[in-house]
């Protein structure tokens, strides 16, 4: 893929552009925004348009160094991710303490500071990319600011970031700083119909749910989603009590991401009575039971359900029974207005 091909991240694309044609893109960079905005594609992009042998300010993406890079084969292209990262030799069944947690440990920015005193072995430029910079614990944090003090000219360091606000402010200020934003609603839904073919219902959901975040909507585009999400829906809201236990309970992001369906399944109800467009619904795809559903909630009701979900939410982080979490809020919920006739 090269820059022409992503959507909705012109203004950081045009100024790394910029920045190619002057000659300016040197040092680190810290890419910011949410997650599934697209950051690590730009990054990766830039990586092939750097090295690229066909082009000055993209890539080609039929070159031998584009493709390379695309299949994570190019030896001057680094990804850290808090797994194995290249340069980092395993034995089959071998792990490494990066791969037990989601932290980036010192390990991999020794392996860093190694490879990028090297020169590049066949590329123009060689391009270190840490995903999920936050994660970096603090002894790896300051052997990276030793590294950003004076990186090398033949190389390039790009951190990224959705929480920035947890790095030091000594690494962000050897960096800069380039934000990447969500698309509006509307627009990533309009894209992923003209660009994508998506049915309307399937659009829909998935540019409000994941709240503009295209990478996010293009990681889920291919899944069933619209059935997953309104069977998580049913299993919960249904009367019958034996339906919440189809929810999965082994994992918190899991069930934090059931959680976020749910809200939102009464959040459309509160649009629905205070009058909002329908547009506005994430459930759109069941308009017409949310229209039957909602004159069994007062506003009251609502607000008093809202409260459960933001409680569970907060419980997810301390290390409560989850199946015993679901179970009160489901009972806070059943003894309001869910069997209101």
């Amino acid at each position: 893929m090269s820059f022409q091909d992503i959507k909705a991240q012109d203004k950081p694309i045009q100024i790394l552009k910029g920045y190619i044609k002057h000659s300016r893109l040197t040092g680190s960079y810290l890419f910011t925004g949410e997650e599934g905005v697209g950051k690590k594609l730009v990054a990766k992009t830039l990586a092939k348009a750097l090295n690229c042998e066909g082009q000055t300010l993209d890539s080609c993406d039929s070159c031998v160094p584009c493709l390379k890079i695309e299949k994570g084969q190019h030896p001057d292209i680094h990804i850290i991710e808090g797994s194995v990262s290249p340069g980092v030799n395993l034995e089959p069944g071998q792990r490494t303490a990066a791969q037990d947690s989601d932290s980036i440990k010192i390990e991999y920015i020794r392996q860093l500071q190694k490879d990028i005193n090297l020169k590049p072995y066949e590329g123009k430029k060689k391009v270190f990319i840490i995903d999920n910079a936050h994660n970096l614990t603090a002894e790896a944090a300051n052997a990276l600011l030793k590294i950003l003090e004076e990186p090398p000219g033949d190389s390039l360091i790009i951190l990224l970031s959705a929480k920035p606000v947890l790095l030091f402010k000594t690494i962000i200020s050897r960096c800069k700083t380039i934000k990447f934003y969500p698309l509006p609603r509307i627009e990533l839904e309009e894209i992923l119909k003209k660009d994508f073919h998506l049915d309307s219902n399937l659009a829909h959901y998935l540019a409000y749910s994941c709240e503009g975040r295209i990478g996010r909507a293009l990681k889920l585009k291919d899944i069933d989603i619209l059935r997953e999400k309104n069977s998580i829906i049913d299993a919960f809201t249904l009367v019958r009590r034996s339906d919440s236990d189809r929810l999965s309970v082994e994992n918190r992001n899991n069930v934090r991401a059931h959680l976020n369906i749910l809200a939102g399944w009464f959040r459309d109800m509160y649009l629905i009575k205070i009058g909002a467009p329908y547009s506005e619904l994430i459930n759109l795809d069941r308009k017409e039971e949310l229209l039957r559903l909602m004159h069994r909630y007062t506003f009251m009701d609502l607000y008093e359900i809202f409260n459960s979900f933001s409680s569970s939410l907060l419980y997810l982080e301390h290390n409560i029974n989850v199946k015993l979490l679901l179970s009160n809020l489901r009972e806070d919920i059943s003894y309001g207005a869910l069997y209101r006739k």
